[in-house]
């Protein structure tokens, strides 16, 4: 028997670094280990590629380098933006905040923590496809709102959400919007100079940078105040010693993101568009979740019927492939999914959806090898399951 083939398709979960990356990174363990706050040269050379990597990684989403601010990774940002914000305009706006109930709860948390401070919450819905209607958003909006925040691409089914459309209405009203870009950056392009963003998520270990490191866009022009203290780190926005490495690793995988991404975005979403035909035409009773046409280019989330999602992994662990059954901030959670639930799914559906999603190193022989042992497992599940046979399938 030989070796267990060894597929991974949880891209939008992480992204291994790139050889490169790691390569831009290793000198600042090492021989150029200052602290990028010090005055002498050894702190200078550090600082000089901290500031290189801002220029690097603003150039991804074309703002200004001084609109960058480091952070430890997109739930920092993330909660940066809705808790910051909201504390700074409460006395002078109000106590009103709109997102959708599909957000990473990196942003449904910090809404949740914010209403046991006294703030409401709206959480729009969104459609069959997983996307929210601009209209509902601008609806929602009232004289005490401060902050609108949806995020650019779902992490759970890829959805692309109308952010130019929302970014629009925010400015139209005098409400700040805050974006969750990090299934977004690297797979979309993204250009905030023609977008009425205010404030942008991001994060290294999705676009194959190290992890631990991410940015929060704030435009110039809008007050955001510091969420750590103890230094003048980061403009005084961000208090800590910076890491350096980590963040030299992050330009150096925006700067590839960014010359690379109309070739990535080719090769995934043939991948992708590969992997859906095959399974739905020769996996009965599946399903393709969310939108055909405004999704993510390397997510397929497919349910499965009359079979647990959970029972499916644990067989393409055991032959070697790696996928998810929805964010992997959430993966132990027996819950059912809160997209799939906003997006009209069944619960029973639900728990027999996975995710798979492709990167630069997936291969076609990757993607045949995932269907046929799907193919295998699926009917197998369905043999033994009840629900299959109460169903008379």
């Amino acid at each position: 028997m030989g070796e267990t083939r060894q597929v991974y398709l949880d891209y939008s979960a992480t992204t291994p670094a790139k050889p490169e990356v790691v390569n831009e990174m290793l000198p600042y363990f090492t021989e150029k280990f200052g602290n990028a706050s010090s005055l002498y040269e050894t702190g200078a050379t550090a600082k000089d590629a901290v500031e290189n990597a801002r220029i690097q990684v603003a150039s991804l989403i074309n703002a200004e380098p001084n609109e960058i601010i480091f952070t430890s990774g997109g739930t920092e940002s993330d909660n940066w933006a809705l808790i910051s914000t909201a504390r700074r305009l409460e006395n002078k706006k109000g106590r009103h905040i709109i997102t959708s109930a599909i957000e990473h709860h990196a942003v449904l948390h910090s809404c949740q923590y914010l209403e046991k401070e006294g703030f409401e919450v709206t959480y729009v819905g969104v459609d069959r496809e997983g996307i929210v209607d601009p209209k509902e958003v601008e609806a929602a909006i009232r004289p005490d709102t401060v902050l609108i925040s949806i995020m650019y691409v779902n992490n759970e089914v890829g959805s692309v959400q109308p952010i130019q459309e929302i970014g629009k209405i925010a400015k139209k009203h005098g409400v700040l919007f805050h974006t969750d870009a990090v299934q977004a950056a690297g797979n979309i392009h993204i250009d905030v100079k023609n977008s009425d963003i205010d404030m942008m998520s991001l994060s290294s270990h999705k676009i194959y940078g190290p992890k631990g490191i991410g940015a929060l866009y704030v435009r110039k022009g809008v007050n955001l105040p510091a969420y750590m203290h103890g230094g003048a780190q980061e403009r005084k926005k961000r208090a800590g010693t910076e890491n350096v490495p980590a963040i030299v690793g992050f330009g150096k995988a925006a700067e590839i993101a960014k010359e690379n991404m109309e070739a990535h975005v080719e090769h995934i979403s043939s991948l992708r568009d590969h992997f859906v035909k095959r399974v739905l035409a020769e996996i009965p009773h599946t399903y393709y979740n969310g939108s055909r046409e405004l999704r993510h280019p390397g997510n397929a989330n497919i349910t499965f019927e009359y079979v647990e999602g959970e029972s499916i992994l644990l067989y393409l662990d055991f032959v070697g492939i790696s996928s998810s059954s929805g964010s992997a901030c959430s993966s132990r959670s027996l819950q059912p999914s809160h997209v799939l639930t906003a997006m009209g799914v069944p619960v029973e559906l639900i728990h027999g959806s996975i995710r798979f999603t492709f990167g630069d190193p997936t291969t076609m022989e990757d993607i045949n090898y995932t269907v046929d042992q799907l193919k295998i497992v699926i009917e197998k599940l369905r043999n033994i399951s009840s629900i299959s046979s109460e169903k008379g399938w």
